[in-house]
């Protein structure tokens, strides 16, 4: 099992119709699998990249 390194978390909203009808929704987040040194970690995208930066 892979950690999970965030502290991120979903958006919360609302889906407006033409109607103005309101729908809850939520944005997840976009986890990606790094491995740094041996060790898999599941990151958001954003958080993945500046690791791929630092480990050049």
């Amino acid at each position: 099992m892979a950690n999970v390194k965030t502290d991120r978390k979903p958006l919360f909203g609302n889906s407006r119709s033409h109607a103005l009808n309101a729908t809850k929704k939520k944005q997840g987040l976009n986890k990606q699998k790094v491995t740094i040194n041996g060790v898999t970690t599941v990151t958001t995208a954003r958080e993945a990249k500046k690791i791929r930066k630092e480990a050049k």
